[in-house]
Parts: C-alpha cells; structure tokens; sequence
C-alpha cells in the first residue's frame, strides 16, 4: 500500500536545488558525475559519430570545438538547476564514455523520463544498462518519482534491450509521433513504476 509519505511529491524548487550541483552515483564500474568542459575530447571522441546518432534527436558534432561549446552552455544549465543528466566515467580509465540522466522530469505527475548515450568502443559490455541503474536508483529512492520512462526510435534494438534489462515494461509504439531529420519517426516506449521498482511492497 503507497502511504502518504510514499506518495511525497518534490517541488520545482527542490529539484532544482538538487542539480544545481549534482550528486555523482557510482556503480561497481562507474560513476556519473557532472559533465566538465574538460571532457571535451571524450564527449567530440563518440558525439561525432554517425552510428551514434542515427537513432537521436541530434546531428553529429562537427568539431571538438561545437563540443566545448556546448560542455560550456551545460555549465550554466547545472547552475540553473534545470539539467539532469550526468557524464558516464569507466572509473578503471577515468574516461568519459557517454552520458545518461533524466531528459525531463514533470513535478505535477511526478515522474521522469531516462535518456543515455554511450560511446561505441563500450557496447556490448553492459555499462548503458548500469548506468541506467542508477539513475533510475536515484529517481525512485532520492526523488521519490511514481514513473520513470524512456523512448526508443523503432529500429534502436539495443536501447530497446537495456529498457528491458532495467525492468521496464514494453508499452508500445508512438507511430510516426515526432520528425527528425526529414522524415516522420516511430517512437517505442517503455516504464518502470514505483510500486514495481520496490516489488509491490509499499
């Protein structure tokens, strides 16, 4: 039974007291941490890739310096506090491979969604579907969040698997719901609540 505690909404303000510096999480492999104008060479390494991109909003980066560009703009974001996404550290290297976070998060119904990009020489080893972990770790346990979800252009298998992975349910397809790059896009979607998160058990 979800009591009234357990049902505890954040505020705006509260939010955005939280990602004004944002809390680094950590996995057995990783940790998510602000992004840094320092990470310029790693984030242009992958965001400049067409492999990457095909199955995202945006274009690849055309130069390292459009990626220190926009690492600069990110700072102002986090100082606003109305940024919510974290760099992906492989801690053994210190590299950063990627980012995951929380591209919205909707104070009236309480709930977010998950986005996360990684670069490609670290597919296929399970750090997307960690670091999704933890971010929605800390959504349930930290923002107390009713409903995560996350989306998925049809034809994006393997983010489709991590949703599946992370033990969100499959609830289907959006047909031709947004244009992006000159055509029409089928948008799949998939969620996690609360009460499955915690097994049923509040």
């Amino acid at each position: 039974m979800i009591t009234e505690k357990d049902a505890y909404s954040m505020t705006r303000d509260e939010i955005f007291r939280i990602f004004r510096n944002p809390p680094q999480l950590y996995t057995s492999r990783l940790c998510l941490r602000k992004m840094l104008k320092s990470d310029t060479a790693d984030m242009f390494e992958y965001s400049c890739r067409e492999d990457v991109t095909k199955y995202l909003l945006w274009s690849p980066h055309q130069s390292e310096a459009y990626t220190a560009k926009y690492l600069s703009y990110i700072q102002s974001r986090y100082r606003a506090g109305d940024f919510y996404d974290w760099a992906i550290v492989h801690e053994e290297s210190g590299k950063m491979i990627g980012t995951c976070g929380f591209t919205k998060l909707n104070v009236e119904s309480n709930s977010g969604e998950v986005g996360y990009v990684l670069n490609p020489d670290f597919w296929g080893k399970g750090y997307a579907t960690e670091a999704v972990r933890a971010v929605i770790r800390f959504g349930f346990n930290h923002l107390r969040l009713n409903r995560l979800e996350a989306r998925f252009m049809v034809g994006n298998d393997a983010s489709f698997r991590v949703m599946q992975k992370v033990g969100m349910t499959y609830e289907g397809i959006n047909r031709e719901s947004i244009f992006v790059k000159g055509n029409y896009v089928s948008v799949g979607v998939c969620s996690i609540l609360r009460s499955e998160y915690f097994g049923n058990t509040i």
